[in-house]
């Protein structure tokens, strides 16, 4: 896998101007490439795995089998774990706005991932971080992502990688994890 090998060296080198990784995490297959990308660049370093901090954002949308997968994943490679409830404050942001709380509209969606993008450049901000994104080639290619929302961050580790690479490479993870939990969710992701 030497893409995945050129991706966490690139990591690395720009890690050095840094003291930690901030990803947000939802426990799919994108975002855990980037966590593991993320511990992989840390571990080589030679610096502690809570140097990566995992924050998973949950939200509307977010279902309990993801947001568990994030958890167990991030806790068995020993990353720091965050869990921010952000939907309050998208209401909030709603309500400033006037944007109907059941008006389920572009602005719904993509005011959860602006503000999650919001929260995790604030976090990597305060611990003199890097924000790693998720967005993967296939996503934006098609346009599926929001601007300044899922596709901004500091580092994009998947943007050079398809869909279907980003799922191949976490699968070449799970196959080599001696961890059997962290094996076992990384195949349910």
């Amino acid at each position: 896998m030497d893409a995945l090998e050129q991706k966490y060296q690139r990591l690395q080198d720009i890690l050095t101007q840094f003291d930690s990784v901030a990803v947000a995490f939802s426990g799919g297959v994108d975002s855990t490439l980037a966590v593991m990308v993320s511990a992989m660049a840390v571990k080589k370093m030679g610096l502690p795995s809570t140097n990566v901090i995992a924050c998973t954002l949950p939200c509307f949308g977010t279902s309990s089998r993801t947001k568990s997968n994030a958890i167990v994943v991030a806790e068995q490679i020993g990353a720091e774990v965050r869990v921010i409830d952000i939907g309050k404050s998208v209401y909030q942001h709603f309500d400033d706005i006037g944007h109907a709380h059941d008006d389920y509209s572009i602005a719904f969606e993509n005011a959860q991932a602006r503000e999650r993008t919001q929260v995790l450049m604030d976090i990597a901000n305060k611990v003199n971080g890097l924000d790693v994104g998720t967005e993967d080639l296939s996503e934006f290619v098609d346009g599926w992502c929001t601007y300044n929302g899922d596709h901004t961050s500091m580092y994009d580790v998947n943007l050079g990688l398809t869909k279907t690479q980003v799922r191949a490479n976490v699968s070449y993870i799970a196959g080599k994890a001696e961890d059997k939990v962290l094996k076992a969710a990384l195949y349910d992701v």
